[in-house]
This record gives structure tokens, C-alpha cells and sequence, in this order.
């Protein structure tokens, strides 16, 4: 998915938290759900970013020698002005558009 056309929320957005609870049957498990897509969004995003900004990176010793890059920093505001991964993660939650599974304890695990 490209997360970067998504209609996700830029700024916080209070949630109706019996509306995500239902989803999964209990708030905690959802909120785990959230937030392991979550990482993965971070970490996909970051390595894009990262990629990109290679392409402006100059490997030069002299400190003094520093100048503006106009196109890496519209690149930077492009990634800031994002929604936050948080945010993708629950509106994707929400829409139904997130595959996950439970997986139940085995008998010799459980306290």
C-alpha cells in the first residue's frame, strides 16, 4: 500500500474506543495490532527517506564547507508534513484494510 496517498489524519483525532475494541474484541489486542503496523510503516517510510537522501549526501572532510541543498529539503518537508505512522496504522485499522492473527497459546504456556 502506498502510504503515502493515504486519507489518514495529519493532526490527532480522538477515536471512539468502543468502535476499535469491537474490531478485535478487546481494546489491548487492538491497540497491539495499531501499533505493530505502526513499526512497520515507520520503517518503511524512514528506509524510503533514507534513500532519497542518499542521493543528496556529499562525502567532503571540510566542515566548513556547508551548503543548503534545496531539493533535500523539500524532500525533508514532504516527509514531515506525512501523517504521523500512528495515524495510518489506526485509519487502515479502522477500514478493515489490516490482516491479522491471533495466535492462542499452547496448554504447556499458560499460567
Amino acid at each position: 500500500m502506498d502510504f503515502k496517498k493515504t486519507d489518514a489524519p495529519v493532526s490527532t483525532v480522538t477515536r471512539n474506543i468502543v468502535q476499535i475494541a469491537e474490531k478485535t474484541g478487546n481494546i489491548y489486542e487492538a491497540v497491539v495490532v495499531c501499533s505493530k503496523l505502526s513499526d512497520q510503516i515507520n520503517s518503511e517510510l524512514r528506509k524510503e527517506l533514507y534513500e532519497k537522501l542518499e542521493e543528496f549526501a556529499t562525502y567532503n572532510d571540510n566542515l566548513e564547507e556547508v551548503h543548503e541543498n534545496r531539493e533535500q529539503i523539500e524532500v525533508s518537508r514532504y516527509y514531515e508534513k506525512l501523517p504521523k505512522p500512528t495515524l495510518i496504522a489506526m485509519e487502515e485499522f479502522l477500514a478493515d484494510n489490516v490482516y491479522y492473527a491471533r495466535t492462542e497459546a499452547s496448554p504447556e504456556t499458560e499460567l
